[in-house]
C-alpha cells in the first residue's frame, strides 16, 4: 500500500513538472491507488492546499533556504511545498511528522544531502514560523496581499486598483476557503423537500441555498490525519472533476448517479429563472456544455418543448446527452456548431423565443474551485474574451424572436467581460432593451422582492462575489428584443 504522503507527492511533482491539470491528476492517482477514505482526504486537503497556497509556500520555503525554489529538483520543491502546507495550515498534523515523512521522502527521491538540505530547512523552519512576518501593507499592499493570500501579483494589483484594499483582501480570503457543495433538486423526479429529507435520514445536513428555490446546501465531514478537513466540494457544473471525487455508495454520489440532482453553484442555478422558459417553447443553449443550465431549462420547461443544446465540441455535447439520460430529460436536441456562425444561419434566425449565453470567460469568479486554475491565467489570457462574448452576443441575438428573452452569464467578475460586452451590445442594438433582474426577481418571488432582491443585483443586473454572497461570482444580464 503506497502512503498517503507519497501519493500526494506524485500528484504534485506531476502537476508541477508536467504541468498536469490538478483535478484531472488527482482523480487518476486516487482511482490508481483507490486508498482508503482517510487517506484519501488526506491526499486531497494536501493537493489542493498546497496548490491553492504555492506562492505563499515558496515565499515561506525561501525564508530559510540557500537556494531559490526555483533551482530545485521538482522531487525536492514539492517535498517542501507540502510538508510547509501541513506544517502552516493543519493543525491536525504535528510539525515533527511532517518534518520527519518530508526527510524520508527526500532520501527515496534524491540522496542523503538532499535530505539533509530538506531537514535543514523544516528545522530552521519550524522554529523561526511563529515570528517571520509577512510583507507590510503600508510598504508594500500587492506583495503583501500575494503573499498573504497567495494569488499572482498581477491579479492583486488588478483588483486592489478597482475595489480597494479591504474588498480585495476579502475576495482572496473567500478564493482560499472549501466552497460549498450544493445541488440542484431535479424537480421532473422529486422535490426538494422530498430529497432534503432523503439526505437527512441518509446523514447527510442539508439546507434550502439562499435564493435558488431547487437548491440545497449539503455537509459532510472528511476526516483529514487525526483532524477534519471540514467541507469539500461536488463538482461545479462548469468543470466535469471534482475537487473531492465522490466516493461510489455515497448518499450524495447516489442521488447524482440516480438523477435526483445535479452538482451545481447556486449562482448559476439562477440564470435558468431569469430565461424564464415555458412548457412549449424553443430555447437555445449556445454554450451548453457540460449541460447543468441545458438541463434545468429543460426542467423547468417540464420536459415539454425544445431546448437547442450547442458546443463546438463533440465530446462536450456528449457529456450534455449524458446528463439528459440521467436526469430523465428527452426534449434536448444537441447541435454540434460554433456559436458565433448561428445567427448567419436562415434554419436558426428569428427561431427562438428565449436565447442563453452562458459565455466563455476568464473564470475568475469561481478559483475557489479549481486549485490551479490561479495560476494558468494572464493578463493576455483575460484580454482574449471580451471580443470571443461579443461575437457570441451577436450571433444569438439574430436567433431570437420579436418579443423574445435573451440572458448573458459569466462565472467571473470582470467589467470587461460582464458590463462592458452587454452595454456595448445594447449601444449597437436599439432593438434590444435590458430588464432590470431586481425587479424581474420580485415580481416572480416576492420573498426576493426589495432588500433581497438588492443584496445581489446592481445596475439591473445580477452581480455575485464569493465573500458577499457564498456563492461562485457570477454575472448575468436579461434582455429583451422589442416587438
Amino acid at each position: 500500500m503506497v502512503a498517503a504522503r507519497e501519493v500526494a507527492l506524485e500528484i504534485l511533482r506531476e502537476i508541477d513538472a508536467n504541468e498536469a491539470y490538478a483535478n484531472i491528476a488527482l482523480d487518476r492517482h486516487l482511482r490508481k491507488y483507490g486508498p482508503a477514505p482517510a487517506d484519501r482526504a488526506f491526499i486531497t486537503e494536501v493537493v489542493y492546499g498546497t496548490v491553492r497556497r504555492l506562492l505563499t509556500l515558496d515565499w515561506i520555503i525561501e525564508r530559510f533556504s540557500d537556494r531559490p525554489v526555483s533551482k530545485m529538483t521538482p522531487w525536492i520543491r514539492n517535498i517542501l511545498r507540502m510538508a510547509v502546507y501541513q506544517i502552516k495550515y493543519l493543525s491536525s498534523v504535528p510539525a515533527a511528522v511532517a518534518g520527519n515523512e518530508a526527510v524520508e521522502l527526500a532520501k527515496k527521491h534524491g540522496h542523503q544531502g538532499t535530505a539533509r538540505f530538506v531537514n535543514g530547512v523544516l528545522r530552521n523552519l519550524v522554529r523561526k514560523l511563529p515570528d517571520l512576518a509577512m510583507p507590510s501593507p503600508k510598504i508594500d499592499p500587492v506583495e503583501h496581499l500575494a503573499v498573504a493570500y497567495s494569488h499572482p501579483r498581477w491579479l492583486v494589483e488588478l483588483w486592489l486598483k478597482r475595489w480597494g484594499f479591504d474588498e480585495t483582501a476579502a475576495m482572496l480570503a473567500a478564493n482560499n476557503l472549501p466552497p460549498p457543495l450544493t445541488m440542484r433538486a431535479n424537480t421532473l423526479k422529486i422535490s426538494p423537500e422530498e430529497l432534503k429529507q432523503r439526505f437527512t435520514a441518509a446523514g447527510v445536513d442539508a439546507e434550502p441555498v439562499n435564493f435558488a428555490p431547487e437548491g440545497l446546501r449539503l455537509r459532510r465531514s472528511v476526516e483529514v490525519g487525526s483532524g477534519s478537513a471540514g467541507e469539500t466540494d461536488l463538482k461545479d457544473e462548469a468543470d466535469p472533476k471534482a475537487e473531492e471525487p465522490l466516493a461510489s455508495g455515497e448518499p450524495v454520489f447516489e442521488a447524482l448517479e440516480r438523477g435526483l440532482g445535479y452538482a451545481q453553484d447556486e449562482s448559476s442555478m439562477l440564470v435558468a429563472h431569469l430565461l424564464d422558459p415555458r412548457p412549449g417553447v424553443e430555447v437555445l443553449d449556445t454554450c451548453s456544455a457540460p449541460g447543468g443550465k441545458t438541463t434545468h431549462l429543460a426542467q423547468l420547461m417540464q420536459d415539454q418543448g425544445v431546448v437547442v443544446a450547442v458546443d463546438d465540441h463533440e465530446h462536450k455535447l456528449r457529456l450534455v446527452a449524458e446528463n439528459c439520460s440521467r436526469l430523465g430529460i428527452g426534449m434536448v436536441r444537441t447541435l454540434l456548431a460554433d456559436a458565433r456562425r448561428l445567427g448567419d444561419d436562415p434554419a436558426h434566425r428569428a427561431k427562438y423565443d428565449r436565447v442563453l449565453v452562458d459565455a466563455p470567460c476568464s473564470g475568475l469568479g469561481v478559483l475557489r474551485r479549481r486549485a490551479d486554475a490561479r495560476w494558468r491565467k494572464s493578463p493576455e489570457s483575460l484580454a482574449a474574451f471580451p471580443r470571443l462574448q461579443s461575437e457570441i452576443l451577436e450571433s444569438a441575438a439574430a436567433c431570437l424572436k420579436p418579443g423574445g428573452v435573451l440572458v448573458y452569464s459569466t462565472c467571473t467578475v470582470e467589467p470587461a467581460e460582464n458590463d462592458e460586452v452587454v452595454e456595448r451590445f445594447l449601444a449597437d442594438h436599439p432593438d434590444f432593451a435590458r430588464e432590470e433582474i431586481g425587479i424581474f426577481l420580485g415580481e416572480r418571488w416576492p420573498w426576493m422582492a426589495g432588500e433581497v432582491a438588492k443584496q445581489i443585483t446592481d445596475h439591473g443586473y445580477l452581480r455575485l462575489c464569493p465573500h458577499r454572497h457564498g456563492t461562485d461570482g457570477f454575472f448575468a444580464a436579461r434582455m429583451r428584443k422589442l416587438e
